[in-house]
């Protein structure tokens, strides 16, 4: 007869006893969990160079760290605040040529107040919303995602890409909740404004 199945060790299991020295417990936490901070840091930092100097860096620190980890946090939420700190410093210390703004595309109102669509946005606006909703990024989308600043571009890639909850969010970022929505629906503004014009003008 078949044994009894194998429960998994819990993340803050494994931390505890890396804490202590376990070495394999560390090694089964990197395994678990660094196909994600690779993910994680490539789309905030937009770099395959810089997302695995981030990978680093990020393991690096939280190896350094599990003695500070007390566990009020899941081990993941703790692991992907280091990561999102380390991908903006990458970011930041690269300082790349400036790059024109998404501000543009937000919706434009009109003197009542109303939101006055541009051409393009009447034109196709399902199809930016298909790429966007459905996660399917294109070069062009990526391209966009680069040149939003990061005060929306890290709560957008959070929440709507890596599919953390609200609440996580605030949590990894520091913010509260109604900041966070504020932060998402700005950045889907901007990209979908952004993604609506690029579909117009190839119409």
């Amino acid at each position: 007869m078949p044994g009894p199945p194998v429960v998994a060790i819990a993340d803050e299991e494994l931390a505890a006893r890396a804490a202590t020295g376990d070495a394999s417990a560390f090694e089964t936490l990197v395994s678990r969990h660094e196909a994600r901070v690779y993910r994680l840091a490539y789309r905030l930092t937009g770099s395959d160079a810089d997302a695995r100097d981030v990978l680093q860096d990020t393991f690096l620190a939280a190896y350094r760290g599990l003695a500070t980890f007390r566990g009020a946090a899941r081990f993941s939420t703790w692991l992907y605040r280091i990561t999102t700190n380390a991908a903006l410093m990458h970011r930041r210390a690269r300082q790349r040529r400036p790059t024109e703004s998404l501000e543009e595309f937000l919706p434009q109102f009109d003197a009542r107040g109303q939101h006055a669509p541009e051409v393009a946005e009447l034109q196709a606006p399902g199809r930016a919303d298909d790429v966007l909703d459905g996660k399917l990024l294109a070069e062009q989308a990526r391209a966009a995602l680069e040149r939003l600043p990061d005060l929306y571009r890290e709560a957008f890639v959070l929440r709507d890409l890596e599919e953390l909850d609200t609440g996580e969010v605030a949590s990894l970022l520091s913010i509260d909740a109604a900041t966070v929505r504020q932060r998402v629906h700005r950045a889907r503004l901007m990209l979908r404004g952004y993604l609506s014009h690029l579909v117009g003008a190839r119409t």
